[in-house]
């Protein structure tokens, strides 16, 4: 007897083949899943810090307007003053820590009942290390 066509081993080689490969789908889509997962959480975490810690510098930016003097500190934060060498004028800034390497800096040129906000930023407080070990052609 003569068959012509595709058998039965060959179709459930090729079943078995197509479960494989959406399985193996499945998994990348849930690892990829969860890392985007950690990466928006840790977004949303460093998002509600900042405007915490913003909240609180406005806090503090009251309480300096509401001072005769430029105190030392103002809600457990040092602040410090200065002169600002391209303009002139007398500064006060601070810095209220958002994170473990987060850090906002503001900076306020106050004068009366008045001021202007100079700076008001996030900035990185981790030290950045160069990674040296490996042997990079520089064209020499």
């Amino acid at each position: 007897m003569n068959k012509s066509g595709i058998g039965v081993g060959s179709a459930s080689i090729v079943l078995v083949f197509a479960v494989l490969c959406l399985t193996v789908f499945s998994l990348i889509t849930y690892v990829v899943a969860g890392n985007d997962k950690a990466i928006v959480d840790a977004k949303a975490e460093l998002v509600t810090a900042y405007y915490e810690a913003d909240a609180e510098a406005e806090r503090i930016l009251a309480d300096l307007l509401a001072a005769d003097a430029v105190p030392a500190t103002v809600r457990g934060v040092d602040i410090h003053t200065g002169r600002d060498e391209t303009t002139g004028a007398d500064t006060t800034y601070f810095l209220y820590p958002i994170s473990d390497t987060k850090t906002l800096y503001v900076s306020l040129a106050i004068g009366g009942d008045s001021f202007d906000i100079l700076n008001w930023h996030m900035y990185d407080t981790d030290e950045w290390e160069t990674d040296d070990s490996l042997n990079v052609w520089t064209g020499e």
